[in-house]
């Protein structure tokens, strides 16, 4: 015997939410009772409890994020990691899960690939995409570090936010200030660091290291440079102005390839305009910390000792972390 079709109300709602329904939906949709006991078992997926798959396809990722929503009812939001990283914050890990926030009554809960927690705090800048609904960028990046299990790794996910354009850290800080005050603890180093002005988790190390040193003055994080016409110059990860030095992290980790070859070819023309040029990898500030700046330490001495070259630069403007 055919099966027989689904009514054009249910056509409708699998259209809109890309194949993916609750039980209660289908059946107010005109599905019949039979059909969505019989068919998860042959032709459909249960992927939720009481969420429905109408395919025998794995599936896809916003697929989950759908059947998220609907598992966790009204009023829930994509959160955390999850957010974080349809943002397109990539160092947020959220583990292959699909996280949610909701407000109470409603209570934390967790099944398949799905958890649900809740909280009392009102997001006035949710965001809404057709059927999905996301904390905003903020919301979603703060929420990601603070469940991130290292400093290192909350550091990296508020960087990026910043440094990436997703979200001000005027922003990340008013969200912060909204977490209890030992919650908010968690991440002050990591907010300071992110409104450092630094490009990268390795460049926060670097300048944490030269923090300590008492010979070196405080450099300039990611500095727009020009030489003595104008013309523009390659952005160094940390400058010291008063001579003219400037140190570049080479990471295989955001450049691999010709982008790696070029990175490296780039610090060529601060060397053609006179700059003294140190360079060194995240490896070797995270594992040889005192040769790490000892080689900064002698790179500042050698460009004390010849004439400053004619180049101008401009410090980017950054606001102070909590």
């Amino acid at each position: 015997m055919p099966e027989r079709p689904l009514s054009p109300a249910a056509a409708d709602l699998l259209r809109r939410q890309d194949g993916v329904a609750t039980r209660r939906q289908l059946l107010e949709a005109g599905v019949s009772r039979e059909t969505v006991l019989w068919r998860p078992s042959r032709a459909w997926r249960i992927v939720l409890p009481r969420v429905y798959l109408v395919s025998s396809e794995p599936p896809t990722q916003r697929q989950r994020l759908i059947a998220g929503l609907l598992w966790a009812g009204p009023g829930s939001a994509i959160a955390g990691a999850t957010a974080a990283q349809w943002h397109g914050i990539r160092s947020a890990d959220a583990r292959g899960r699909v996280q949610l926030v909701t407000a109470p009554p409603r209570g934390n809960r967790q099944s398949g690939f799905a958890t649900v927690r809740r909280s009392l705090l009102v997001d006035p800048d949710e965001v809404t995409r057709g059927v999905l609904r996301l904390s905003c960028p903020a919301r979603s990046a703060v929420d990601a570090a603070f469940a991130a299990p290292t400093r290192s790794d909350r550091s990296a996910i508020l960087i990026e936010a910043v440094q990436r354009r997703i979200v001000t850290i005027d922003a990340l800080a008013a969200w912060a200030y909204r977490l209890r005050d030992g919650d908010r603890a968690r991440l002050n180093d990591p907010l300071e660091e992110a409104a450092s002005g630094v490009w990268s988790l390795p460049e926060a190390e670097l300048l944490d290291l030269v923090a300590g040193s008492s010979l070196l003055p405080e450099p300039w994080p990611n500095p727009r440079l020009e030489d003595g016409t104008g013309l523009p110059l390659t952005a160094p990860d940390l400058w010291f102005d008063d001579v003219c030095a400037a140190v570049m992290v080479h990471s295989h980790k955001y450049h691999s390839g010709a982008l790696w070859d070029e990175t490296v070819e780039r610090d060529s023309d601060l060397t053609a305009a006179g700059i003294v040029v140190v360079g060194m990898t995240p490896r070797a500030i995270r594992n040889e910390p005192i040769r790490v700046l000892q080689k900064v330490e002698r790179t500042y001495l050698a460009a004390q000792r010849r004439p400053r070259p004619d180049v101008r630069a401009i410090s980017r403007h950054h606001v102070p972390a909590p």
